[in-house]
């Protein structure tokens, strides 16, 4: 026993210091490079490139080098077995319904430009919330570890909403973000693979970037997406009765 806590990693001993180091070092990152765009006048988009591809150059080497691809959940998509796709279903529905709100006309340069752009979101974003810190928090438990993950996550997006003077968009931000990520912590939980997180993280960021802006005129069917995430959160949460919680966690690892 001594000889496993000696060779015990830092986030394996202090998981909570480690994921507010994660999460402290993120946030400097992005508010580092908000205040270098803003004080040089860059486009809405600079922030998140200017801290986002460093991380992710950081998470690739990482990842690599500690050979943590696998258990961060980057595995191929044949380990879902097919009966558990099902619980995906409501995902391509808010892709779906977002699509709703039709599309502004850009250039090709600026579609290839927001591929990129909301892929390097996807990548990061999930890596950090459903990799790093939901996979250090299992250790204090699945429920501390999909909670806090989702909270992080929320506070994250709340922290660019406050950029604008509408409370009502702030508070639908809020919820809409804690809705993402509980259900996407609770499908990471369920099937441990980040792939299709990363999928609809990209395809849904890309969607709103070259969809119409105008969001007061779309409050219906952003209401009805909060709908369908507020179903999908209390379907999966009650999917793991059927079998145990203990036993998806045994099928996931």
């Amino acid at each position: 026993m001594s000889k496993l806590a000696k060779t015990s990693s830092f986030s394996q001993k202090h998981p909570i210091w480690t994921v507010v180091i994660i999460e402290v070092l993120l946030l400097l990152a992005v508010s580092a490079a908000g205040t270098y765009a803003t004080i040089k006048e860059l486009s809405y988009t600079a922030p998140v490139l200017i801290s986002f591809i460093p991380i992710a150059l950081v998470l690739i080497i990482y990842f690599t080098v500690k050979n943590k691809w696998s258990d961060l959940g980057f595995r191929p998509l044949n380990t879902i077995s097919s009966g558990k796709w099902i619980y995906y279903a409501p995902l391509a529905v808010v892709l779906i319904t977002i699509s709703f709100k039709g599309f502004r006309e850009i250039s090709t340069s600026e579609v290839l430009f927001f591929i990129f752009f909301t892929l390097l979101v996807a990548f990061v974003e999930e890596s950090i919330y459903r990799g790093l810190i939901f996979k250090t928090l299992l250790t204090k438990g699945a429920k501390t570890a999909v909670i806090t993950s989702s909270i992080l996550f929320s506070i994250t997006h709340l922290l660019n909403a406050l950029s604008g003077t509408d409370m009502t968009q702030i508070i639908l931000q809020l919820v809409y973000s804690l809705l993402i990520g509980f259900v996407l912590s609770l499908l990471m939980l369920k099937n441990n693979n980040i792939l299709p997180l990363i999928l609809f993280h990209f395809v849904h960021n890309l969607i709103q970037f070259v969809g119409n802006d105008n969001t007061s005129e779309y409050m219906g069917i952003d209401l009805f997406i909060l709908l369908v995430l507020a179903v999908h959160c209390l379907w999966l949460a009650l999917s793991f009765r059927k079998p145990t919680l203990s036993s998806n966690l045994n099928q996931s690892s």
